[in-house]
């Protein structure tokens, strides 16, 4: 898969199907536009090509927006090339650019610099300055610019609209089965092992510590997990904590990863930690005796959580 950080493209990928969106979580929804999307690129023997945005828009205007994403850039890209996207161009969202108009999107960026023959967008679309634009002005300009707009009706669960809106929700529900549902995969959190108080170790259960950075924060509690080191294939059971430690007045927001059978120190590894099942949700113990008696039954519960099915 081609990646272009800029909209200039080389002319052999000019004149393709072009599906746009943020696309953050790439979930059911933005694989049936990207199956529609193929489908008609095969059929008219055109390539196939995303234009995303990075950072996500809303996170730009917003500054104070931090835990938001479903996938990071690496897991989106990852993601596109897994359901056949062939290039991708993704566009810097910064100041100038938020500053273009809708009309001026088609014509300086759409028609002059990648020129698609198919555009694919959700029937709920909106670009340019102040979010002006929508598909019934990119309809407009189709024929002017030579291009064919396809809208794609957003796909439905349990008669409800599947978005990365509603997967946020569910998560931050700790909804973990209907977000992974909509995803049509196990949610995960990737990230690199910091050095923490060693909280866990005192209390019996050794620990591995990851930021969150940008992405979501799912609700507080404890987890069954699934835990892949360095992207190797082997795939570890555990349980993790996600909380800011109310028992010893802590205010940082950590994830907490115990794995099962597994004692070497992964300090500086990255981890892909895959969340099965929501065991409970976050509290505070009166002592250290209370909360290692819990944690006992939360390892006992995590195990049967691990049952669940794990999609990657």
């Amino acid at each position: 898969m081609k990646i272009f950080n800029k909209s200039n493209i080389s002319k052999k990928y000019k004149g393709s199907a072009l599906a746009i969106g943020n696309f953050d979580g790439v979930h059911k929804g933005h694989q049936k536009i990207f199956k529609y999307a193929k489908q008609y690129a095969k059929r008219k023997r055109l390539k196939f090509g995303v234009l995303t945005f990075s950072p996500l828009p809303v996170m730009f205007f917003n500054k104070k927006i931090k835990n938001y994403r479903l996938a990071s850039e690496e897991q989106k890209l990852i993601l596109l090339k897994k359901y056949g996207v062939e290039f991708v161009i993704n566009i810097k969202f910064n100041k100038k650019f938020s500053k273009i108009s809708a009309n001026n999107f088609i014509k300086s960026i759409i028609y002059k610099k990648l020129n698609p023959r198919l555009i694919f967008v959700s029937n709920n679309f909106k670009f340019g300055n102040k979010r002006k634009g929508n598909i019934n002005l990119l309809k407009k300009f189709g024929k002017k610019y030579d291009y064919k707009l396809i809208k794609i009706f957003p796909y439905k669960y349990k008669n409800k609209i599947i978005s990365s809106t509603r997967i946020r929700e569910s998560l931050h529900k700790g909804n973990i089965d209907l977000a992974n549902k909509l995803l049509s995969r196990t949610w995960l959190i990737n990230g690199q092992v910091v050095e923490g108080k060693k909280l866990g170790r005192k209390l019996g259960y050794r620990t591995c510590n990851i930021y969150l950075k940008n992405y979501l924060q799912p609700k507080a509690g404890i987890y069954a997990v699934k835990v892949m080191i360095e992207n190797k294939k082997y795939i570890y059971s555990g349980v993790a904590y996600l909380g800011s430690r109310p028992t010893f007045q802590g205010k940082k927001i950590f994830l907490e990863i115990n794995i099962f059978n597994l004692k070497k120190n992964l300090y500086k590894k990255n981890l892909q930690i895959y969340f099965l099942r929501f065991i409970r949700g976050d509290q505070k113990f009166s002592n250290s005796a209370a909360l290692i008696r819990q944690m006992n039954k939360d390892v006992i519960s995590a195990k049967k959580g691990l049952k669940a099915k794990l999609v990657v």
